[in-house]
């Protein structure tokens, strides 16, 4: 006898491809929220509340966290929480490709819906080759990564620990979770160079999109590359000097981040895993909290931003922001006609650009006001945190574990629509609809 009645399987079957999502990454919450309630899965008490902000935090690859899950949970609980970083990571990734497969739209997601391209990968074939790439890239990266990272774990923690201990940050490295089993992340290792360059390169793998690999892959001349990678690709080249810098340049002093280091080497170090990790996976290695507020403030933007499409990573993404910029520039130049290196953007890209960019910002504000109304005095705290679970990044200024269950609902509801929303949004975006009837212009005064 099935478990699921036949009837109940075929209205699912029936259901828009994001509401399957939803329904498939709640369902995977709820389960993992469950085994974290097993006596053996942890080691302190913990309420259905914790076990359940913590799935959706593993499941949204956030990395947000309301105790220690290095002391909190077992050998048991800790492979749980791998394991739902890898399916909310990649399982996302894998259902995306197959549904925009099945409706016949682009493979690309978010970017490929806003820069439409003739990349013919709406057949299975290139559905196929995609996967391929997925598997390959996701093995070799995590293999690669645990292997590096345990010359670092297993001479302080010996051979099994330390193993599993690199396999850990390296799953949550590449699938731009940020979880780490020690109290203060990786704040002990941030002038450790082989720390210093794994986990980043980790991330940035993880967080550039799969699409854009399978193009770098197999288009050795940067020439024929698609305008989604060249964009995505420059964005990256820019954002992460940009933030880098910057962090450097307002920290240097700061004793509670990069001032009670010495020399410029060690500043420069943590400057650069802090610049990078700040858009996508949500690792530190310097108090978060400590950091000022003009920082604060420019970590928020760029947590906003993300990473890209068809990738671990979330926030509105860096193609989104980089059209977002090209129209911008446009308007002022009195242009007609958007383009980037020899392609044209059409403005039906540009106004699916804009909804997603206003709907994130209304998500977000929406968010910030649900928990300053009920947290008072700590309203830069809250906008980070908002930012931070809308991003999916998982950087705290230590605000997590003072949110009441209103403020952990909030969220958690944050952290779920910043991972499945854009898809969703794509899915609809996508959607064509012939107007039936033509209206006159009309004038409004804008400015």
């Amino acid at each position: 006898m099935a478990l699921i009645p036949k009837q109940t399987l075929q209205r699912i079957a029936r259901m828009p491809a994001p509401a399957i999502l939803a329904l498939a990454y709640a369902l995977l919450i709820l389960a993992g929220a469950a085994l974290f309630m097993l006596p053996f899965a942890r080691t302190i008490p913990i309420s259905w509340g914790d076990a359940l902000f913590t799935a959706t935090s593993a499941v949204t690859v956030t990395g947000l966290a309301v105790f220690d899950i290095g002391t909190g949970l077992t050998l048991f609980g800790q492979v749980v929480l791998a394991l739902l970083i890898q399916l909310g990571g990649l399982g996302l990734m894998t259902f995306a490709v197959l549904v925009l497969a099945a409706l016949g739209l682009p493979v690309g997601i978010t970017g490929h819906v806003y820069l439409r391209e003739d990349l013919n990968q709406s057949s299975m074939t290139q559905v196929r080759l995609l996967m391929k790439t997925i598997a390959k890239v996701v093995l070799f990266c995590e293999m690669t990564g645990t292997l590096l990272l345990a010359l670092v774990f297993v001479p302080q923690e010996g051979v099994w620990q330390g193993l599993w201990t690199a396999l850990f940050h390296a799953i949550s490295a590449f699938n731009n979770a940020g979880f780490s089993t020690f109290p203060n992340g990786l704040v002990p290792y941030a002038t450790d160079p082989i720390v210093n360059i794994v986990i980043p390169a980790l991330f940035i793998v993880g967080g550039i999109g799969y699409v854009v690999l399978q193009d770098v892959f197999n288009q050795r001349d940067w020439r024929r590359w698609t305008l989604h990678t060249k964009i995505m690709l420059l964005g990256t080249a820019v954002l992460i000097p940009w933030s880098v810098g910057l962090f450097a340049f307002l920290e240097w002093h700061n004793t509670g981040t990069l001032g009670h280091l010495h020399g410029a080497v060690a500043k420069l170090t943590v400057s650069w895993f802090q610049g990078v990790t700040t858009r996508t996976a949500g690792f530190n290695t310097t108090d978060i909290s400590a950091m000022h507020d003009s920082t604060t403030m420019m970590f928020i933007s760029m947590m906003l931003i993300g990473g890209g499409p068809t990738s671990t990573a979330g926030g509105i993404k860096v193609t989104t922001f980089v059209v977002m910029l090209i129209a911008t520039m446009a308007f002022f130049r009195r242009q007609s006609q958007l383009h980037a290196f020899g392609r044209s953007i059409s403005l039906d890209e540009v106004l699916k650009v804009m909804a997603l960019t206003a709907i994130s910002v209304l998500v977000v504000f929406i968010g910030v006001f649900l928990l300053a109304a009920s947290h008072e005095g700590h309203f830069l705290d809250i906008s980070f945190e908002v930012a931070s679970a809308f991003g999916t990044v998982g950087l705290s200024r230590g605000f997590t574990g003072d949110l009441s269950g209103f403020g952990r609902a909030v969220i958690m509801a944050i952290m779920f629509l910043g991972r499945v929303g854009p898809l969703t949004l794509g899915f609809f975006l996508a959607t064509r609809s012939t107007p039936r009837v033509r209206y006159p212009a009309g004038q409004i005064h804008l400015g």
